[in-house]
């Protein structure tokens, strides 16, 4: 075979190979609807929370994005493998929220409103693990401040 064939061969086998690839991973492709995640019951007093948990850094990513609506005792825990200064911004969050940032023992440390589609930056006050968001006003209409606590299984571990 003359190195002309070869040639010829390698290039058509290498045309080839973007369309059988099948190794290659498959594109990002942006998130259909909301991301509905397994949920769990938290209670701050009386008042009991319905909270689907976001483990996972793509879960936490997505967050709340996405949903017109959510039920009032609704909301989403997000919970990090280590204590830090966790930050949250609204961006592709239509609804406006408000987070807890809340201590291994289930004290709220601070509270933060944070409006629609904002990139502007909530911050916990000190290093924590979990952030609860919930409609905004959901933890001030319950008279919910720094200090209060909230029960269930994530804070009954630690």
């Amino acid at each position: 075979m003359t190195w002309i064939k070869v040639a010829r061969r390698l290039v058509c086998a290498f045309a080839v190979v973007p369309l059988v690839a099948s190794w290659a991973p498959a594109p990002v492709r942006a998130q259909d609807g909301p991301q509905r995640l397994a949920a769990i019951t938290l209670n701050a007093g009386i008042h009991n929370i319905r909270a689907e948990v976001a483990r996972t850094p793509e879960q936490r990513a997505i967050g709340l994005m996405h949903r017109r609506e959510m039920p009032p005792n609704d909301g989403m825990l997000f919970v990090f493998d280590e204590p830090g200064v966790q930050c949250f911004w609204m961006k592709n969050t239509l609804l406006p929220l408000s987070i807890a940032f809340l201590a291994d023992d289930g004290s709220i440390v601070n509270i933060e409103d944070m409006q629609p589609q904002s990139l502007a930056s909530h911050c916990s006050g000190q290093p924590v693990r979990y952030a609860l968001e919930m409609n905004q006003g959901w933890f001030a209409k319950r008279g919910l401040k720094p200090g209060a606590k909230l029960q269930g299984a994530p804070f009954a571990a630690r």
